[in-house]
């Protein structure tokens, strides 16, 4: 337990321009889908089984469209709002499948602001290494807040 303790929170809303944007990559390797594939419990022969994927219009195994969607909210949690923000909503399209050992260019930008519902909308795209769209959609996101002070109430919920 980390009482007392300060903690690196992300920016708050006010910190935070329309038009700012995030630009990172990521490669998919065997060790991260062997982890959420065990993680899951996820046994989808289109994301593992070479033979029967060569039998779809796919033609190879395809990345777990919601490993994508984990590594959108990474990028909330360590960067843009960062740590202490959450997303509220999201809405998300996958165009392209990403294929083992891919790698997913990833552009957030801000795109309104509203400091009354502590609440920002982001447009995130990703693209292959063809600059091809392989997902593109829309979140809501509530940044980090400010913490309050420690007082008697903060320990009822322990």
């Amino acid at each position: 337990m980390l009482l007392g303790k300060k903690r690196k929170l992300g920016r708050k809303i006010e910190k935070i321009q329309t038009g700012e944007k995030l630009e990172l990559s990521e490669t998919i390797e065997d060790k991260d889908l062997l982890l959420y594939l065990g993680l899951t419990n996820d046994n989808n022969p289109l994301f593992i089984q070479h033979d029967y994927a060569s039998m779809t219009p796919f033609k190879k195994p395809i990345v777990p469209q919601v490993m994508l969607i984990g590594m959108v909210t990474a990028a909330v949690s360590k960067y843009l709002p960062g740590p202490g923000s959450s997303i509220k909503k999201q809405s998300l399209s996958f165009p392209k499948p990403v294929y083992h050992y891919g790698k997913v260019h990833f552009l957030f930008q801000v795109t309104d602001i509203d400091q009354e519902a502590h609440s920002i909308k982001m447009r995130v795209e990703g693209k292959n290494e063809k600059s091809e769209l392989v997902m593109e959609g829309d979140l809501e996101i509530c940044p980090p807040y400010q913490p309050k002070s420690i007082t008697s109430n903060t320990l009822d919920n322990f």
